[in-house]
């Protein structure tokens, strides 16, 4: 693909939720996969309505490899991202009726409660760091072509922390991947990268191999500016600890955006962030016709040590 190689930035791309409710549906998607699979149309209808409402993104999995329907206890995992990522938690269980997650305290979920959510969700408990791997070819063909190898991957090396989901986003960044509980989100995979991932979050790290604007996208508890600052600092300093950066809301300014980057241990950056045409056209996913190509772009105005 055109977007491989261009050195278009990933920069700030990530789908902003400050939380995610996930639910395994086995057999095929539709490009609306909560209304177009073998979930009750209704009900995933509605459960992606609570889940946006309160501020969060409603996404299915499947595990990789065939995708037969089948009845019976389904996975479900609840993650909330934070706007700092020390305050990221993952929880899984066993559900016999999606339905049951109605009753989940979407008020606790939205406030980052994990007593409150793990309360209202019957044998839920702690989940190791799970990479979730964007597959659904009625969105975009890319995504399926090259997803579905690498979500197989994935799963051969860390069996049951590794899913193919229905929708990241950023399908011209394919293959396309969001690790949670952090949100953290990836382009430009491939299974080496994918391999770094899963090693490297099992103590809350990145590899050092994915920072940097060819492959972080940003996290998605805060919004586009914020994300490309935190990342972009991330990378100019060569830190892999989740929890050791953050970076505060946007304010805006003349020509963008002014964002502060704090560092777990005091450090913290101005960073200033623009969105600009970078002269060329490509399309934003296959098949679909050529936009004009922005992105985000970040310069440390000011650094307290």
């Amino acid at each position: 693909m055109l977007w491989d190689h261009d050195g278009t930035s990933a920069y700030g791309t990530a789908a902003t939720a400050r939380f995610f409710v996930i639910v395994e549906q086995p057999g095929p998607w539709g490009r609306d996969a909560a209304r177009e699979s073998h979930l009750d149309r209704e009900l995933g209808a509605e459960l992606e309505s609570r889940t946006s409402r309160a501020g969060g993104r409603f996404m299915l999995i499947r595990r990789p490899g065939g995708h037969p329907a089948h009845d019976g206890p389904r996975h479900v995992f609840v993650a909330h991202a934070g706007a700092r990522p020390e305050d990221a938690w993952l929880l899984v269980a066993e559900v016999d009726q999606v339905g049951d997650l109605l009753g989940l305290d979407w008020g606790g979920l939205a406030r980052g409660s994990r007593a409150l959510v793990q309360a209202s969700l019957l044998g839920s408990r702690p989940a190791e760091p799970t990479l979730l791997v964007c597959t659904n070819g009625r969105r975009d063909v890319c995504c399926a072509v090259r997803g579905r190898p690498l979500a197989a991957h994935a799963a051969r090396v860390a069996p049951g922390r590794a899913w193919e989901v229905s929708h990241t986003g950023g399908h011209r960044f394919a293959p396309t991947a969001v690790l949670l509980p952090w949100g953290q989100t990836f382009a430009r995979l491939d299974e080496q990268a994918s391999e770094w991932l899963l090693g490297a979050s099992e103590s809350g790290h990145l590899p050092v191999e994915l920072l940097g604007p060819l492959h972080d996208r940003g996290r998605s508890g805060v919004t586009g500016p914020a994300q490309c600052a935190e990342s972009h600092v991330r990378a100019e300093t060569g830190e892999t600890r989740l929890a050791a950066l953050w970076a505060d809301a946007p304010e805006a300014a003349d020509d963008g955006w002014d964002v502060t980057v704090t560092h777990a241990d005091g450090r913290r950056w101005h960073v200033r962030v623009t969105r600009e045409p970078v002269g060329r056209t490509r399309p934003e996913s296959c098949g679909k016709k050529a936009v004009e190509v922005l992105e985000h772009r970040a310069t440390i105005v000011e650094a307290w040590f």
